[in-house]
């Protein structure tokens, strides 16, 4: 047997077993892996999380500089996100320029924290219309075995809620990361949840193998009240209605048990 009738052999197995409510791990559908935190374990950041989901493996990490704010808004601070998908994480990953992968990532991860609101970009202004803080929120995917959507927001939810803002002296206009005191202005914790269809049933947190044999995903982030606050949509299948009033549930009762991670 060839390897690629081996894979073929593996996706109907995944498939056949999805279809009868099973997963080849033991999961229920609806079943995370183990998921591992460790925070601030970056010094030179201002906030830093890891996040273990099963063999899936991510840093996010924050780091803020001083910058010019955007013209329609002269007295808010900027949100950047970032996702680093490098071939050190899994083959299928190549070197330069960002993937469309990453850049999906990174854009589903941005939107949940911008669009949930939770941050007060205001209390982020040091001079209206002249200088704000920037707030970087990088994830550094270090192995990828699946749901590395899930993972990252995760981390970057714990990041912010747990990093610090660096003196800023502005009449030299240099930051001193040794001396961080005060918290960022995160009133929220987002929590985005993907639900992947495999063989017409709906799984929570898949295996790399589990989404490579998915037909369509649903990432729903939602805030701490359980409201939605972000969706995205990947793949060429579809959901139906039910399916995506069952999705929003599933994302909202999963979302209070991740945001629990986040204290």
């Amino acid at each position: 047997m060839n390897v690629e009738t081996m894979m073929n052999v593996q996706a109907d197995y995944i498939v056949s077993q999805a279809k009868a409510g099973k997963r080849v791990d033991g999961r229920k559908l609806d079943e995370f892996r183990k998921i591992e935190i460790e925070k601030n374990l970056i010094p030179n950041a201002e906030g830093s999380c890891r996040v273990r989901m099963g063999k899936t493996d991510i840093i996010a990490g924050i780091k803020m500089s001083v910058g010019t704010p955007f013209s329609d808004k002269p007295n808010e601070g900027i949100l950047i996100s970032n996702a680093e998908l490098a071939p050190m994480a899994a083959a299928r990953f190549e070197p330069g320029r960002p993937s469309e992968d990453a850049v999906e990532t990174a854009r589903v991860i941005d939107r949940g924290i911008r669009e949930s609101k939770a941050m007060d970009t205001e209390k982020l202004c040091i001079e209206k219309g002249e200088k704000v803080w920037i707030v970087n929120v990088d994830v550094q995917v270090m192995n990828h075995d699946g749901n590395l959507i899930d993972a990252g927001a995760l981390g970057a939810a714990i990041a912010l809620a747990n990093a610090k803002i660096p003196a800023y002296d502005p009449e030299t206009e240099t930051i001193d990361i040794k001396n961080r005191k005060e918290k960022l202005p995160v009133k929220l914790k987002p929590i985005a949840v993907t639900i992947h269809k495999i063989g017409g049933k709906l799984v929570l947190d898949p295996t790399l193998e589990e989404e490579d044999v998915a037909d369509v995903r649903l990432t729903v982030t939602t805030s701490d009240s359980g409201n939605v606050c972000a969706l995205q949509k990947s793949g060429q299948g579809s959901f139906t209605a039910e399916e995506i009033e069952e999705a929003i549930a599933m994302s909202v009762a999963r979302g209070k048990e991740l945001r629990k991670l986040v204290e």
